[in-house]
Order: C-alpha cells, then sequence, then structure tokens
C-alpha cells in the first residue's frame, strides 16, 4: 500500500488526496490560526492542536505569529488604507493573484509582529522547529508526495499543495470575501459571506458574519447557514479537545468577556487619528 508511487497507479487517488488533504488545510487554518489563535473564541487541548500545528507546517510554513498578526491588522485596518490585503484598495484581480505577497510585505513591516502578533505560541515546537525551520516542512512533505504518487506525480502534488493556501485563503476569502457575496451585516467593511453552506474552506466563506462579530468560533448566524469549521469545534468540544470561549447564539457560550485581542486593536485604530493628506503643489500652508 505504501510502496514508492503506489498511490499514483489510478488518476483519482492523487485527486482524491489533494482534496482531503487540502480540506484538512483549510480547516486547520480557520480553527487554529483563525478562530483559536487570532481571535481566542476556542481553545483546543494540545492533543488537538498540535498535530494542527504540524500540518499547517508540512503543507504551508504559514508562522502563526506572521498569520495572526496580519490577520489582526486586516480587522484594525477593513478596507481602508493600512489594510494588508484588500480588494478595494489593491482591487480583485491582485489579490486573487497576488495574495500572498501582500501578506509577506504585510509582516516585514517593522513592529507588525510585535504589535499585531501578541500571544501566540512559543513554546519549544514553535521555537525550535515550526518557526525556526519552517521550510523544513514543506520540504519533508515533498518527500512524502514523492513516495507516495512518484518522480512525476508527487510534484505536482505537492505544487498544488503549496499554491493552496496561498489561493484559497490569500485569493479566494481576502479577496472575493470583500468583493461578491451576500451581506446580513452592514458593517464599515465590504465583506461578504460567499455562500450560505460553508464546508470546502472550513466556514471561511461566512465572512461577512466573521466581521460582523470577530471574536466569535461559530460563523453561522441564520438557520439557512452552515459553517463545518462550528462542527469540527462541536464535535472536539463533546471529547474534551476544545474548550468554546465565545460562539454567538449558542446557549451557555454566548456572552462576550472581551478575551478578543483582535478587539483592542481594531478600536485603537479607530480611535487613532486619520493622516493628514498632503496639500497640493504650491498651494498656501494654512493660517
Amino acid at each position: 500500500m505504501f510502496e514508492f508511487g503506489s498511490w499514483a497507479s489510478d488518476w483519482w487517488k492523487p485527486l482524491l488526496f489533494l482534496v482531503v488533504a487540502g480540506h484538512l488545510t483549510n480547516v486547520c487554518v480557520t480553527l487554529f490560526l483563525h478562530r483559536a489563535q487570532t481571535h481566542r473564541g476556542v481553545k483546543f487541548h494540545p492533543i488537538a492542536e498540535v498535530p494542527m500545528r504540524v500540518w499547517l507546517w508540512l503543507t504551508t510554513a504559514t508562522k502563526t505569529k506572521e498569520w495572526v498578526a496580519c490577520h489582526r491588522k486586516h480587522h484594525a485596518f477593513a478596507d481602508r488604507e493600512g489594510d494588508p490585503h484588500s480588494p478595494v484598495v489593491e482591487g480583485l484581480r491582485n489579490i486573487m493573484l497576488k495574495g500572498a505577497l501582500y501578506y509577506r510585505d504585510a509582516v516585514r513591516q517593522p513592529g507588525v509582529l510585535e504589535k499585531y502578533g501578541k500571544g501566540t505560541p512559543n513554546d519549544w515546537l514553535e521555537r525550535h522547529l515550526l518557526d525556526k525551520r519552517s521550510t523544513f516542512g514543506i520540504l519533508l512533505m515533498l518527500a512524502v508526495d514523492l513516495w507516495l504518487f512518484g518522480w512525476f506525480v508527487g510534484p505536482l502534488v505537492w505544487a498544488v499543495q503549496m499554491v493552496w493556501i496561498p489561493f484559497w485563503a490569500a485569493g479566494v476569502i481576502n479577496g472575493i470575501g470583500h468583493a461578491l457575496g451576500y451581506r446580513n451585516y452592514e458593517v464599515k467593511d465590504e465583506s461578504r459571506n460567499i455562500t450560505p453552506i460553508a464546508i470546502w474552506l472550513g466556514g471561511e466563506e461566512l465572512h461577512n458574519n466573521h466581521h460582523a462579530d470577530p471574536h466569535s468560533a461559530r460563523f453561522g448566524h441564520k438557520w439557512y447557514e452552515f459553517d463545518i469549521g462550528w462542527a469540527y469545534i462541536r464535535l472536539l468540544s463533546l471529547v474534551g479537545l476544545a474548550q468554546v470561549k465565545y460562539a454567538r447564539g449558542v446557549e451557555g457560550h454566548d456572552r462576550d468577556r472581551g478575551e478578543d485581542p483582535t478587539a483592542r486593536v481594531v478600536a485603537a485604530a479607530n480611535a487613532a487619528p486619520a493622516p493628514a493628506l498632503a496639500a497640493p503643489a504650491g498651494a498656501a500652508p494654512a493660517a
């Protein structure tokens, strides 16, 4: 079953692997990076959290502190100057095609990680492997793909995995999620719910709902909306592997105790005075 290249024997096996592995990556992003680390709506037991961290290391080389900082800054300046990846500011085409580049530029700005990335893991695993040797994870994934699918199909499978999050998260969610779809809430930004049945992207399709109440671990707000990420959280909570901190509309968890660090950076951004516009060339200074 695990002989070299054995999973490339039928055309459907690489496709099935990409669908399952890709969905798993989407789920790890929304559950661990987004709902748990960025917004503190849920806390996972290490038995559930560590595998998610390792899987993201293998398939994305994402550093938790960078992802969290970029997303909190997005909420602080959503769809205005300062947003790391807004289609309103940069254009939908640019975000769809170059969203990962905007992310990279944002986390390299001085002070961004220190200001927006507070509270992320700083344990031995993060310091010595997941952060310090982030590239090693995707190279290990390449070795696995080569062994499973052989010299030709293996690199193709790995290449799809490497562009998976740059396309679906940095492109589709950050792009289409702020350009096309329906709105349940007239929030200050242009966020949209892409579809009411949110399965493929782990629930992230309900982007307008999320922007209306970022701290909530539950993204589905209407009776006809299904958030599969919330379903996974409920399943994990039933076996003691997840502790829901806040979930909008869920009895026993619907009290927001102000534990979301994002709320503080948003409040600070809204309280800051708008930058002064430069006077036209040749204009007289104000009295």
